[in-house]
C-alpha cells in the first residue's frame, strides 16, 4: 500500500470525517498527504472543519489502520481514492461522488448501464432481464448492479452468460456477502468483472447504506434500467439519482395488476424510455454498437481484403453513409468508390440502402 493510499485510510477512519468533510479537504489540499501535514487551524482556515477533528486522524500505527491494512491485503482489495487515475471517471462528475472506494477485483472500462429492480421479481422479469443483459453483454457493455436478490442477480448472471463482465456495487464491506446465497455469483463477479463499495471492509450491511450504495450505481453508467418496481421502491431511488446526474432512464411496463408494477410504470408516465428489447436501450445510448460475433466476422472478412478494397470497407460504418462522404472519406475517386462498393456487394460486405446510401454488410 502507497504512502497516498495509507494516509487516505487514515482518513477514512478518523471519526467524524465522512465523505463530504473529506471532500472538502481534498478541495482544500489537493491530496491525502497534503491534508495529514496540514496543523488543525489549516482545517479550519482552508475547509471550514473543526480543528478537534484533524486531532482524531489515527496515527500510523494505529491498530485499528493495522487491521484495515490486513483486511485489504488479505482479500486482495485496493483502495481507489478520488484522486487516483483508476476512480471511473463517470462517478468522479455526480454531484456527491465517494471520496474512495475499495474494490475487489479488475473493474472494467467501457460503456456500462445500470439494471435493478425488485428483490421479488417475477419470472417473466427475471428471465426479460437475463436475456436483455446476455444480449448487452455481447455488445460489450458492462452491467452494474447491486448484487441483491431479484432482478439485481439476473442482470449480473445474464451479463456472464453472454460473456460479458458486470460490476457488483455494494452496500457493505467488500468482505461481506449479501445475501449469502450469491457467494458463487460474488466470485464469478470477481472473476469477470469487480466487487466495489465505499464502505471498509467489516461494515454490516445496514438499510441506511442503501440508498448511497444506489447513487454509486447509476453514477458509474450512461443509464439506468428499471425492471419490475414497486411505488416507493428502492429501484425508484436509483432512478432518481439518475436524473440528478443527467442519465437516461429505462423502464420495463409492467401489468397495472401487478404490485411490482407501480412503480416503472409511473416511470413511463414521467417520461422515461420504454424498453422490451435491448435495442430500444442500444438506440438511444450506442446506436452504433453491433454484436460480438458481427464485430469477429467483419475483422474476419476485412483481413481477405487488400488495397483499396480493404481501404474503403473500413471506412464503411454502422450508420449509412452516402456514397459521397465516402469518396470525401476515403480520398478514392467516385469511379474507384462505385467498382469497390460493387465487388464488396457480391461479396456479401456491404448493404446498398436507398438513395445512395451503404452500410457494412449483415454478415451474421
Amino acid at each position: 500500500m502507497t504512502a497516498e493510499e495509507t494516509g487516505w485510510l487514515r482518513l477514512q477512519l478518523t471519526p467524524g470525517l465522512g465523505r463530504r468533510r473529506l471532500l472538502r479537504l481534498l478541495e482544500a489540499f489537493g491530496s491525502a498527504e497534503a491534508i495529514l501535514a496540514a496543523n488543525p487551524d489549516a482545517w479550519r482556515r482552508r475547509a471550514g472543519l473543526e480543528p478537534a477533528l484533524a486531532m482524531q486522524v489515527p496515527n500510523a500505527s494505529d491498530p485499528q489502520l493495522e487491521q484495515a491494512r490486513g483486511d485489504l491485503e488479505r482479500l486482495g482489495a485496493v483502495l481507489v481514492p478520488f484522486t487516483d487515475p483508476a476512480f471511473p471517471p463517470l462517478l468522479r462528475t455526480i454531484p456527491d461522488p465517494p471520496a474512495l472506494l475499495y474494490r475487489r477485483g479488475e473493474l472494467p472500462t467501457g460503456e456500462a448501464l445500470a439494471v435493478v429492480g425488485s428483490r421479488r421479481a417475477s419470472e417473466t422479469g427475471r428471465r426479460l432481464t437475463f436475456d436483455l443483459c446476455t444480449e448487452l453483454a455481447g455488445r460489450e457493455i458492462v452491467v452494474v448492479s447491486g448484487l441483491a436478490r431479484g432482478i439485481d442477480t439476473c442482470a449480473h448472471r445474464g451479463a456472464l452468460e453472454g460473456g460479458g463482465r458486470s460490476i457488483g456495487v455494494l452496500g457493505c464491506g467488500i468482505d461481506q456477502i449479501y445475501p449469502p446465497e450469491n457467494a458463487p455469483l460474488f466470485d464469478r463477479l470477481l472473476e469477470s468483472g469487480a466487487i466495489i463499495s465505499e464502505y471498509p471492509p467489516g461494515t454490516p450491511p445496514l438499510p441506511g447504506h442503501f440508498p448511497g450504495r444506489n447513487r454509486i450505481i447509476s453514477g458509474l453508467c450512461r443509464g439506468v434500467l428499471i425492471v419490475e418496481a414497486a411505488a416507493g421502491s428502492g429501484s425508484l431511488i436509483t432512478a432518481e439519482f439518475a436524473l440528478e446526474q443527467g442519465r437516461e432512464v429505462f423502464a420495463v411496463p409492467g401489468a397495472v395488476s401487478s404490485p411490482v408494477s407501480g412503480g416503472v410504470n409511473q416511470l413511463l408516465k414521467d417520461g422515461a424510455h420504454l424498453v422490451t428489447t435491448a435495442a430500444d436501450i442500444l438506440s438511444v445510448l450506442w446506436p452504433q454498437t453491433r454484436p460480438r460475433q458481427v464485430r469477429q466476422q467483419e475483422e474476419v472478412f476485412a483481413q481477405t481484403l487488400a488495397g483499396n478494397d480493404r481501404h474503403l470497407y473500413l471506412c464503411l460504418e454502422e450508420t449509412p453513409l452516402h456514397i459521397d462522404h465516402l469518396v470525401r472519406k476515403s480520398g478514392l475517386t467516385p469511379m474507384e468508390v462505385s467498382v469497390i462498393l460493387l465487388h464488396l456487394e457480391l461479396q456479401g460486405g456491404v448493404e446498398v440502402l436507398p438513395g445512395q446510401r451503404f452500410t457494412r454488410g449483415r454478415r451474421s
